[in-house]
């Protein structure tokens, strides 16, 4: 860094000490500067160590911690009085921003609640669409109305009524079928997808068993086919007759 940008910097952070009259560390001085003013850790390093030999700030040192603020002799000496009104200040100076922080706050709702809602002509195009779509329903119910083929209240009832039998008398069957399968695969050595189904091997679409286990194969699926259909006679003979 040239001498131009470390007397610049060396400014700049005099005039921040004096303004702020506080205790800050190098760290703290960099990085409450360095954002608006682009300059290193190193420059403000060595800008405050040059402020110090010059007499411009004073040094505190706590360990390894440098503490720097500005020079108190060059401001007037403060009475009690003078303490007092600069506490009344802060107070009314600090509800002041309290009040329009809280200011702030609202309007940040507002303006956030407005941007999520729809523009003016979006609304407008809304209510268009809405009030097609009434129009379209209004001239629905107008129709049904106007029907002459209203179906009456007793055919209606009547109508549900068969449906709740008929739903009523196919539980009861399926049940009774379940209840039958069920009895029967105890003894099924297979399992139930098989004992509807009966299983085949094939490869590529073609079966890959021998002519001889194929006729085997062949003879015991149609023994299983009649054992189902067998099973199916059972099972609707024992059905009807417990509707009988």
């Amino acid at each position: 860094m040239n001498k131009q940008k470390e007397s610049a910097a060396a400014s700049v952070i005099l005039k921040y000490l004096n303004d702020q009259n506080r205790p800050y560390s190098a760290q703290d001085v960099f990085g409450n500067l360095q954002r608006e003013y682009g300059f290193g850790k190193t420059a403000a390093v060595k800008a405050l160590e040059q402020l110090t030999q010059d007499g411009k700030i004073k040094e505190k040192v706590y360990g390894k911690q440098k503490i720097y603020f500005a020079d108190q002799s060059q401001f007037a000496a403060v009475g009690e009085t003078d303490l007092k009104t600069l506490d009344s200040e802060i107070s009314e100076l600090s509800e002041k921003f309290q009040n329009v922080q809280q200011c702030c706050r609202q309007m940040e709702a507002e303006l956030k609640e407005l941007n999520n809602s729809m523009t003016t002509e979006e609304v407008s195009l809304e209510i268009t669409a809405l009030n097609q779509e009434c129009a379209s329903h209004q001239e629905r119910l107008k129709k049904i109305k106007s029907a002459t083929n209203h179906v009456a209240p007793e055919d209606k009832e009547k109508v549900y009524n068969e449906r709740k039998f008929y739903v009523k008398e196919w539980k009861q069957r399926k049940r009774m079928v379940c209840d039958l399968t069920d009895a029967v695969l105890e003894g099924y050595p297979k399992s139930r997808k098989q004992f509807y189904i009966p299983k085949r091997s094939h490869q590529n679409g073609k079966c890959i068993c021998s002519r001889k286990e194929g006729n085997k194969k062949q003879k015991a699926t149609g023994q299983l086919t009649q054992v189902g259909k067998m099973l199916h006679f059972v099972i609707v003979e024992v059905i009807r007759e417990s509707l009988v």
